[in-house]
């Protein structure tokens, strides 16, 4: 199957869904136009391990409007729906600006149990990032424990990753138009996290 589009609009913002078909465990970017770096790295990701991609952007837009999680529901988008259907669990990147912790990657989300499969992947990217998994350490606003969260919508349920910004692009200011390159290294650990969970749905 190849990659398709869908515009849509959702109180009022005009977006642009990309699904790319893959395998059972998802990525998934609701604000790749807010939150620089996560689009680029679902695709990314996405293509290493063979995962199903979901990105949504604002194309051109110079002030992006960042819509909450929760509301970006599922009847908004049809291709959204179908990513939800498609993969049994999936990880939602989004991107914090904490300045306490510069170099923590939160993994919120309702698995836990995916949530600490990822993180063990993640801990070869110690000492620059730090992976954080309790719930008491991840303030409130990133945890991602909202029923109508997308990544709480699917069979397995998922893990809301959020990258503190080194770890989604290597450059230092954001400009209109130019693409996010992601860290390699944070590519491939994702990578294999990606693995691991489509390893424990057995698919």
């Amino acid at each position: 199957m190849t990659t398709r589009t869908e515009e849509v609009e959702i109180e009022g913002v005009r977006l642009l869904a990309t699904l790319t078909p893959g395998g059972a465990a998802g990525l998934l970017a609701l604000h790749g136009s807010n939150e620089g770096g996560t689009a680029e790295l679902a695709r990314s990701v996405g293509e290493s391990c063979d995962a199903t991609s979901l990105v949504f952007t604002q194309p051109g837009v110079v002030r992006p409007v960042h819509i909450p999680s929760p509301r970006m529901a599922v009847e908004h988008c049809a291709l959204l729906r179908e990513f939800l259907t498609q993969v049994t669990v999936v990880v939602s990147l989004h991107g914090h600006m904490r300045p306490t912790a510069p170099s923590s990657v939160f993994l919120g989300g309702g698995n836990r149990r995916a949530a600490h499969l990822v993180a063990a992947e993640l801990d070869v990217l110690r000492p620059e990032f730090e992976a954080v998994t309790d719930l008491d350490e991840i303030p409130v606003s990133l945890r991602g424990l909202h029923p109508r969260n997308p990544v709480n919508l699917t069979r397995g349920g998922g893990v809301q990753l959020e990258l503190p910004l080194t770890a989604r692009t290597r450059r230092t200011r954001w400009a209109p138009g130019l693409p996010d390159d992601p860290p390699r290294s944070v590519v491939d650990a994702l990578a294999k996290g990606v693995e691991a969970l489509a390893a424990m749905t057995g698919r």
